[in-house]
């Protein structure tokens, strides 16, 4: 019975195959050909097809896989179901490095981060504690992969300067200099695992990359021999405590030294200010400089058409001066002393004694409002929106000695180096200028430097305490980075893109780090690490633009000032190691015995 029903399928098929008008299909390449009865059938039918009818293509189709017996896989096409075939391993997997050049591979990670280099790390909130544990654990991770992988043969970029060596191929001058380990098997850079140098051609590499063997003992081929034991040779036991031959750690020695050695922890800034000032009728001006603390520890602030002065150790508020149909644009303590000098919308300049609370002297020369005062000794140094900068010799009873043209747009920021004698000057032109005092007078004055990269006005100067030709410089809106200048060499060092309006910059006086202050559009004070700038502290509470930044005599405080009429204390820094008796507040009594004019 079940003969019958297979030979009558069978003959069904035969059947349909001879009712169509298709062409001979063409047998699959790994099926058999057909037996000679099929081709006499075939052959026969082909006289019963003029009146045969036509039969549908999907039937036929359908017929076709059945008697193929699904043997033959559908076109990826018909198919987007097909399964891909797995790789099958076995419950050990030994890395194969053979072909790979470790050291090239190392030197293109990132140099910060052992994340993905492709991914963009996204960084956490502005100087959170957390993310400067993050940063220190990621160079720790960093440098222990180092000295695991190459020990002390570090790959290091190829200095601009050197030459390639003549005796090394082409192919490896561009990426390494004398570097023998490109070139030859095993690597020559000494490491607590590296072999020690012998008298033998090297040889090419095996592929078992791990073998476990004395570091002593080769045989004459070059080939370590594993059949002696690792603590016994001919020059006798290894005594050496520190050998890595008897470590019970998975790193290396000096990698332990690392991760055990102590680390200082990341300094915390307070987040809020310790002391809040209401200071009315401060003006909401980018291009003024209203606030500035003297070295006599007093606070000196313009309020419209007044000046107050604030104790920081007794906490006392005095009013210095009111002018009589004038306002105060700015203000300007003399470095020693208690002499403060006033900058008026009407282009005078004025002198005051606080201590007296008397004006001294009134100085002309300015057609526009002064913006913009600098001590240097007894040169007062004023520019204004008349674009003119007047060097001012105290002692001298002229307005003025020397006269100062270059900037095309009002001056908004000056800053002396008092160890050099050069002067920095920012203006609404988006020019950063550098003039040098030591230049005859008798010649005509030109900037000696004359940058105009910064795409905004540029108030925000600062010269740094602990190197004397490093210049720091801030742009407005339009620009928001900060820049850093060699006035030696007028090149530019480096930079970096705040993301908001750079108001005012500072340098701590007691670390090598600089505060900043910025407007639009986030309102906050940042303190950086130099020259890594990385952020230390973001600190907020202003909501208008921080226009106003001024530093304490001992350099750990710093006050802010912004269009929202408040002044705000902020303790950024610590306290300077060897700093005299005085308490917190100005030069005490013996630091100013210890300095010789």
């Amino acid at each position: 019975m079940k003969e019958t029903v297979e030979t009558h399928q069978i003959t069904s098929f035969v059947k349909t195959v001879e009712h169509t008008h298709t062409p001979t299909l063409a047998s699959p390449p790994h099926d058999s050909t057909p037996p000679a009865s099929g081709r006499h059938n075939y052959a026969a039918s082909r006289r019963e097809r003029q009146g045969s009818e036509a039969i549908d293509p999907g039937a036929l189709s359908r017929a076709l896989e059945e008697a193929r017996g699904g043997s033959r896989e559908r076109t990826p096409g018909g198919s987007p179901s097909r399964k891909r075939q797995r790789m099958v391993y076995g419950d050990r997997f030994i890395p194969n490095r053979e072909g790979q050049d470790l050291h090239a591979s190392y030197s293109l990670l990132h140099d910060e981060s052992p994340g993905t280099p492709s991914k963009p790390r996204r960084r956490p909130a502005h100087g959170e504690l957390h993310f400067q544990r993050t940063e220190d654990a990621n160079r720790t991770f960093s440098t222990v992969l180092q000295n695991e992988l190459f020990g002390t043969s570090i790959p290091q970029p190829t200095p601009p300067s050197l030459s390639p060596d003549p005796t090394l191929p082409p192919s490896t001058h561009s990426t390494t200099i004398n570097d023998p380990s490109r070139t030859r098997t095993p690597p020559t850079g000494t490491s607590s695992y590296a072999l020690p140098p012998a008298n033998l051609t090297p040889s090419t590499p095996h592929k078992n990359l791990f073998t476990y063997m004395s570091p002593r003992h080769h045989s004459i081929s070059g080939q370590p021999t594993p059949s002696r034991t690792p603590n016994q040779s001919r020059y006798g036991p290894n005594l050496n405590a520190r050998s890595d031959l008897y470590s019970l750690s998975p790193v290396r020695f000096d990698s332990q030294r690392l991760l055990l050695s102590p680390r200082k922890p990341p300094r915390a800034v307070a987040k809020v200010p310790f002391k809040v000032l209401d200071a009315p009728d401060l003006a909401d001006d980018f291009y003024l400089n209203l606030v500035d603390w003297g070295s006599s520890n007093i606070l000196g602030v313009g309020l419209g058409s007044c000046v107050y002065l604030w104790d920081s150790n007794s906490g006392e508020v005095k009013k210095l001066c009111d002018l009589d149909n004038d306002t105060v644009t700015s203000v300007s303590w003399i470095q020693r002393g208690s002499h403060i000098a006033i900058g008026t919308n009407k282009g005078l300049v004025q002198i005051w004694d606080a201590e007296r609370k008397r004006r001294l002297r009134t100085m002309t020369g300015h057609t526009a409002r002064v913006g913009a005062l600098a001590w240097n000794d007894h040169i007062l140094t004023s520019g204004s929106r008349d674009r003119l900068i007047y060097h001012r010799d105290v002692r001298d009873p002229k307005p003025w000695e020397r006269k100062l043209s270059g900037h095309k747009q009002e001056v908004c920021g000056l800053r002396w180096n008092t160890e050099n004698g050069q002067l920095a000057s920012g203006g609404n032109d988006n020019k950063l200028m550098v003039w040098d005092i030591r230049k005859d007078p008798n010649q005509p004055d030109s900037p000696l430097w004359k940058f105009s990269d910064h795409t905004a006005a540029v108030k925000a100067i600062a010269w740094s305490p602990h190197h004397s030709s490093l210049l720091a410089s801030g742009g407005g809106t339009a620009d928001r980075r900060i820049k850093f200048w060699n006035t030696s060499t007028g090149s530019l060092i480096s930079e970096i893109d705040t993301g908001s309006q750079v108001c005012n910059l500072a340098w701590s006086k007691n670390s090598n780090e600089i505060v900043s202050t910025h407007g639009f559009s986030q309102n906050q004070i940042v303190v950086w690490k130099y020259p890594s700038m990385t952020q230390v502290a973001s600190l907020t509470g202003h909501t208008y633009r921080v226009l106003y930044l001024a530093m304490s005599p001992d350099g750990q405080t710093v006050v802010t000032g912004a269009g929202d009429e408040t002044l705000r204390f902020w303790k950024c820094f610590g306290r300077r190691e060897g700093a005299g008796v005085g308490g917190e507040g100005g030069m005490g009594r013996m630091e100013r015995w210890s300095v010789i004019r």
